[in-house]
């Protein structure tokens, strides 16, 4: 019967009793409704109609950091983040090259003003982006600190009892057994047990007891983990661009190092660096060997490259040799001395109208290839006067190459990186270099703007391809340049990452977390024994997955065969199978 044919009289009359109403507007039918709309929404309040009214500041800011601790905003600062890398990639940082820097506000001046004061030149310390990581490391937090304290509770509490109905879980199973109903229940919490559940027994009656079990706790905590570990490259990762540095040294065989700041030739660092942060260390480069294969498919392809070096920990270390190879760096007070590269220095000496020899030294050149092809500059700053006495400055192109074809059998292309038959190329200019306008130059380039080049009998550029031992004679008695002899360099990168350990335990607690949070499944059994007048025993198991899974039959009949073992079932009493999504 219906709740309507259960109405008493009294109900009736007063439901026939006529009402007046009061005339409503339909403006005012329209408020009221969506007042009693707005009082029966579940919607969050940042979503129910219209905007929240009256909740002051406080309810503002309350408003604010749940916005802003949600995952969803979470996921938004991150991308966001990512967005705001580009232009560090797309347009060169002062503090990774300013010479780029400068050289790209020449080609693009009309850019220059809106990049200035979009903070283009210093991306990852720029006010925009220093606000995108903090307001993503504070919503991290506020994401992890509640869950945090949610996940310390459940690991306080006990698995909630078993259900009234155990057989509309989605795995269940029921046997009749002779055993009595407080065995059952200490067979099935030792079976329980022994498969690292977390169980809690409870005893409704004396002839029936219950055993509830919960087994996956880490998957939660692989997720906070996960979240911590995010925290953690966060702060690595600003860290290391805080107190970084990074520099690069050519040193020519027999030259050393010293790890101060004027030393280098190419060095950046993080806004906190300073130069006393610098280990006090040197090192003399004493040999360089690289070998190469010589034949087959892969001639010329680097075998092996080594550098022996005489290395002096602190300002009156003892020397000790090393060694440094390829992705074998020299380590020294967390810093570390990798080997990038290496090359040919022409050993030249430059004599002046009078034969006075002005300048003698090993000019090292840019590997253009992987055989070597070198190309360079020769700059005589001081030291030259003309036939007439008049100071000027020689500048000499330079091309190297340390296996060279031979007259008529090619250009001055290397055939091989080893030194098998070197040659050197020179063209020769006069006039001023422009090192003492202020401006920084390129090492390895020749600035002609204000310079004339020496011209031969037909009045085109003076060059001349020379042997080690050869010299060139310049026009007019303007006097001469021997290759003396070839030196090796190797260049060296100097390290100090200071976050790079924490952000390798954070990466690996990372992975870490995800593979516990995707691959560990959180489920609960039950088991129930209930005894009969007739002395049997039924004995129900349960299982239910907190995330999807489709092992839990499978777990669900292990552990049930294994309690089977101990309070097997009564003679003449079917098993009834798992039934998983069926009910009979």
């Amino acid at each position: 019967m219906s709740t309507t044919d259960k109405a008493s009289p009294e109900a009736s009359q007063q439901t026939e009793t006529p009402r007046t109403e009061t005339p409503q507007t339909d403006t005012s039918r329209q408020t009221d409704d969506a007042a009693a709309g707005a009082q029966l929404s579940t919607a969050p309040l940042e979503d129910a109609p219209g905007a929240p009214v009256g909740i002051g500041v406080i309810g503002w800011l309350r408003w604010f950091w749940r916005q802003l601790t949600s995952m969803r905003v979470a996921l938004i600062l991150l991308f966001l983040l990512s967005l705001a890398s580009i232009p560090g990639s797309l347009i060169p940082q002062t503090q990774v090259d300013a010479m780029k820097v400068a050289t790209w506000k020449r080609e693009h001046a009309s850019w220059v003003t809106v990049a200035e004061k979009l903070q283009l030149f210093d991306v990852y310390s720029s006010v925009w982006f220093s606000a995108i990581y903090l307001l993503l490391f504070v919503s991290l937090i506020g994401c992890i600190l509640p869950r945090s304290w949610q996940f310390v509770g459940q690991l306080r509490g006990r698995p909630p009892g078993a259900p009234k109905r155990l057989d509309r879980l989605p795995a269940y199973t029921t046997w009749r057994t002779d055993k009595a109903a407080d065995e059952v229940i200490a067979a099935a919490g030792k079976v329980l047990g022994g498969s690292r559940f977390r169980t809690e027994t409870r005893a409704t009656e004396a002839r029936s007891g219950s055993v509830a079990a919960e087994k996956g706790y880490l998957r939660e905590a692989g997720n906070l983990a996960f979240h911590v570990a995010l925290i953690v490259m966060l702060v690595a990762f600003a860290w290391g661009q805080l107190y970084k540095s990074e520099g690069g040294k050519l040193v020519l065989r027999g030259k050393g190092f010293s790890n101060t700041l004027t030393q280098y030739d190419d060095f950046k660092s993080g806004s906190f660096f300073t130069p006393d942060d610098l280990p006090p260390f040197s090192f003399t480069l004493d040999r360089f060997d690289a070998s190469y294969a010589k034949t087959g498919p892969q001639k010329g392809t680097a075998r092996d490259f080594k550098a022996y070096v005489t290395f002096r920990d602190g300002a009156n270390g003892a020397p000790h040799k090393r060694e440094i190879e390829v992705n074998k760096p020299l380590e020294v007070d967390g810093s570390k001395v990798y080997l990038l590269g290496h090359g040919y220095a022409p050993i030249v000496s430059v004599t002046d109208p009078t034969g006075k020899v002005i300048f003698k030294d090993a000019v090292p050149m840019l590997p253009q290839d992987s055989n070597l092809t070198s190309s360079g500059a020769i700059k005589v700053t001081d030291g030259y006067k003309d036939k007439d006495g008049k100071k000027e400055q020689l500048g000499f192109g330079a091309m190297f190459v340390p296996t060279y074809a031979g007259e008529g059998k090619g250009t001055m292309f290397s055939q091989f990186p080893d030194l098998d038959f070197p040659a050197l190329m020179l063209s020769a200019w006069h006039g001023s270099l422009g090192v003492d306008s202020g401006l920084p130059q390129n090492v390895y380039q020749l600035d002609t703007s204000k310079m004339q080049m020496f011209k031969d009998d037909s009045g085109q550029l003076f060059k001349q391809k020379m042997l080690p031992g050869e010299t060139m004679t310049l026009p007019g008695g303007a006097g001469t340049v021997k290759f003396e002899g070839i030196e090796r360099w190797a260049t060296f990168s100097i390290t100090h990452q200071p976050g790079s350990g924490l952000a390798l335990a954070g990466a690996i607690a990372a992975i870490g977390g995800l593979a516990g949070s995707l691959f560990i499944r959180r489920r609960r059994i039950w088991v129930r024994a209930v005894t009969g007048e007739d002395g049997v025993t039924v004995v129900e198991m349960a299982g239910l997955g907190r995330s999807e899974s489709t092992k839990l039959p499978e777990e669900l009949a292990a552990l049930a065969a294994a309690l089977h073992q101990q309070a097997p079932t009564a003679p003449d009493q079917p098993v009834k199978e798992t039934v998983e999504g069926e009910r009979g």
